[in-house]
């Protein structure tokens, strides 16, 4: 069996402010510091071969502080990054519905009919990216636990393939909150997945938790 952990990094500034990051990075906040701390707690007996990471800075330092001091390999994966946005890197979500209100509506509820500006991506593109590079860790580190740090849509896309269903029901729930934890259990049947976006992990440090909400 390969067991395959997936995760989002932590809060960033970026979405404090409700700004779009795409390829683009802002620094974890101290919630989301802090949040990669709750997590790496809750993982912290659990047996883990190897961690892949998105490059993206928010989501190799989640990963680093999930990882703590357990001499576990990391690895960048480049097909773990997040949608590439185009034009809408660095706006927040009144700017980008002012320059297309229906490229924004589809955006977050027909994603197939979303149109990217500049270079970036279409869903479909991430949703294939996403299958392609996770299929691939998985082969490469098949029987393995592994766990993998990425980011909202690259996740969503991969559950959406992996589950052979339109890309028009990329945003139902659950939602990919920040270092919510899916697992998936691979065999020669096919796969399970036990836990999806959960967020349990959170009660370690609830009432640190709140004083940030």
């Amino acid at each position: 069996m390969t067991k395959v952990y997936l995760t989002r990094h932590g809060e960033t500034e970026w979405n404090e402010k409700g700004i779009v990051q795409g390829w683009g990075d802002s620094p974890l906040t101290e919630l989301g510091k802090k949040q990669a701390k709750w997590l790496g707690e809750r993982m912290k007996d659990l047996h883990i071969d190897v961690i892949y990471t998105s490059p993206i800075g928010r989501a190799l330092n989640t990963a680093e502080i999930v990882k703590g001091d357990r001499g576990i390999p990391l690895i960048e994966y480049d097909g773990l990054k997040e949608i590439q946005i185009g034009g809408w890197e660095g706006l927040n979500q009144e700017e980008m519905k002012s320059l297309s209100e229906d490229n924004y509506y589809n955006f977050w509820n027909l994603p197939s009919k979303y149109i990217p500006t500049g270079d970036g991506e279409t869903f479909n593109e991430v949703k294939d990216r996403a299958f392609k590079a996770i299929s691939e860790i998985i082969e490469k580190e098949k029987g393995k636990t592994i766990l993998i740090v990425t980011h909202t849509i690259t996740l969503k896309s991969y559950l959406t393939a992996l589950e052979k269903r339109d890309i028009d029901t990329l945003w139902d729930e659950p939602f990919i909150k920040q270092t919510s934890l899916t697992e998936i259990n691979f065999n020669d049947k096919g796969y399970e997945i036990p836990l999806l976006a959960c967020m349990e992990h959170h009660k370690y440090s609830r009432k640190e938790f709140n004083e940030f909400e």
